[in-house]
């Protein structure tokens, strides 16, 4: 059970009894009771992602209330029990702030051979190599979330309405890479639901491949930043590699965006 900074018993939200605001330091002592590979990387994670939004002393430092923390409470439960990602998480939150009661998936069961973590994540079976950690704090290899299934590609064909013609050719410029066993992960049928919504705008395969290298050259500099961190031997410093990564890639994307509506302004005056 989490602990208020008084000692009391409480729900993450305790941290900000009777109305007084809290650091990230504190909250993430609080949270760690429940989610005990949270970081304070990943706190900054969400907000960036705009899960939540603490208030800013003038000096700049971080300051969160009773709801912001219940509601980091709530995030982390539901990427752990659910698996989902941020954005519906997110859609979810506004939805009940709307006043809606919009319902949760029933929670992600292990998949055959895996063994439940005391923190509700998924071990792979014994014996099993694992990979690099995937959620921050975790050591890596011990925990592996349950993958998301791939798309077959007669069913990536019926997602984005379009032909065999135009995946191949999308395939050909290396927009869209299926994985060895031919299927594609949600990375893929992002990208492909993109590039078919382009197309309709008349945009071809080989009017992307400036941002397929741009985005190539964007990934080498985030990973020339990280991988010092990843080659580090303490379990910690990797996970915080992989919180790195997905922070500086989710401000590489809201920079690219804003640089291309900065040039569209530009051009229009």
């Amino acid at each position: 059970m989490l602990r208020t900074p008084s000692g009391g018993a409480g729900s993450p939200g305790a941290a900000g009894a009777e109305g007084r605001l809290v650091s990230i330091g504190t909250v993430l002592n609080l949270l760690r009771e429940e989610f005990p590979e949270v970081t304070i990387s990943k706190i900054r994670f969400l907000e960036a992602e705009g899960l939540v939004e603490p208030q800013r002393t003038p000096s700049g430092y971080r300051k969160f209330s009773t709801e912001d923390v219940e509601r980091l409470g709530c995030v982390l439960r539901m990427q752990r029990d659910h698996y989902l990602p941020l954005r519906v998480i997110k859609e979810h939150l506004e939805a009940r702030a709307r006043g809606e009661a919009p319902q949760l998936p029933a929670p992600a069961k292990p998949r055959d051979g895996a063994l439940v973590a005391a923190d509700g994540r998924i071990a792979g079976p014994p014996g099993a190599a694992g990979d690099a950690a995937r959620d921050d704090g975790a050591e890596p290899g011990a925990f592996e979330p349950v993958p998301p299934p791939r798309l077959g590609r007669e069913e990536l064909l019926s997602a984005t309405g379009v032909t065999e013609g135009d995946l191949a050719e999308w395939e050909s410029y290396g927009l869209v890479t299926p994985h060895p066993d031919g299927g594609f992960d949600a990375d893929a049928v992002a990208v492909a639901r993109l590039v078919a919504d382009l197309g309709r705008f008349g945009l071809e395969p080989r009017h992307l491949r400036a941002m397929k290298a741009a985005a190539d050259r964007q990934a080498g500099l985030v990973e020339q930043v990280v991988a010092p961190l990843r080659r580090h031997r303490n379990p910690q410093t990797r996970a915080h590699a992989e919180a790195t990564t997905r922070e500086l890639a989710t401000l590489s994307v809201r920079l690219h965006a804003a640089l291309v509506q900065a040039a569209l302004h530009a051009g229009s005056h």
